[in-house]
């Protein structure tokens, strides 16, 4: 198995995935009953009750075993002291999809060394799968190793998840753009509401890309890792190497993942609607 010299964060991953799956149990037990709190700013993303339930199951369990460690999280935003060890948890990636009753959602935690990810878990509620990586060891899931996907373009063109951040407006030239471009280029558009659900499919190959546009920073360093892990390439929309972090200004946060064939068609599609998008 590859190794990159850090740690191999087994007691983190242990702890994430059972946090994890303990708060799958509680949003799976309860799916169907949950309740809209209130709505956040102008972007139409929801608050449900369960967002508040199942963040309180997972800071508990992150504050027993690592009281020192700072912790952001999708809904009590950045706790603890600054430090170097900072712990990502989205308890609820899909809370629309929750609101309306589809059945598409996941639990996401991760952990940075500053800005970068090194260990991310997964878990989908639903299917009770559960699936993590740790940086330089490669990402897993319950049937092995994930492979990715294939590197070579699909014939009839790639099926590609799209993401953008709650503070993209909604007639962002740039984004308008990039989504047409996508419609225009590939067999299918998945906006599933759910960017970790998003890249758990991308790591398990079962999608071809993924674009994203100034996406949010909780979630995107846990899925960036997983994929990355899985042997996918991570670029910027301009095709430079991408480093994805939760911090500074979300126009740091947009990019093209896939491989191969698709990961360059993709960046000409994607090149060409930014060029037409500043003109």
């Amino acid at each position: 198995m590859p190794n990159s010299g850090l740690p191999d964060f087994d007691h983190e991953r242990q702890v994430a995935v059972a946090a994890a799956e303990e708060a799958g149990g509680l949003l799976r037990s309860r799916f169907g009953t949950a309740r809209c709190l209130r709505t956040k700013g102008d972007s139409g993303d929801v608050q449900v009750d369960l967002d508040l339930a199942a963040e309180e199951l997972v800071l508990s369990r992150l504050r027993h075993h690592f009281p020192h460690d700072r912790i952001l999280s999708e809904e009590a935003g950045l706790l603890g002291a600054a430090g170097e060890r900072t712990w990502l948890v989205d308890p609820l990636d899909g809370s629309n999809n929750v609101a309306i009753g589809l059945p598409a959602f996941v639990v996401g935690i991760g952990l940075c060394l500053g800005s970068t990810p090194v260990m991310g878990v997964v878990h989908q509620p639903v299917t009770g799968e559960t699936w993590h990586a740790v940086k330089g060891r490669g990402a897993h899931g319950p049937t092995g190793t994930l492979p990715g996907p294939r590197p070579i373009l699909p014939r009839p063109g790639p099926v590609v998840a799209w993401t953008q951040g709650y503070a993209v407006a909604r007639g962002d030239a740039t984004a308008v753009a990039l989504r047409g471009a996508l419609e225009l280029s590939c067999r299918r558009v998945l906006q599933l509401w759910a960017p970790l659900l998003g890249w758990s499919l991308l790591a398990r190959g079962t999608i071809d890309a993924f674009v994203g546009y100034r996406a949010e920073g909780v979630d995107l360093p846990t899925g960036a890792l997983l994929a990355a892990e899985a042997g996918v390439d991570l670029r910027t929309l301009s095709g430079a190497q991408f480093r994805p972090g939760f911090a500074g200004d979300d126009t740091g946060r947009s990019f093209v993942a896939a491989r191969g064939g698709t990961l360059a068609y993709l960046l000409r599609e994607v090149g060409a609607a930014v060029e037409r998008a500043a003109g």
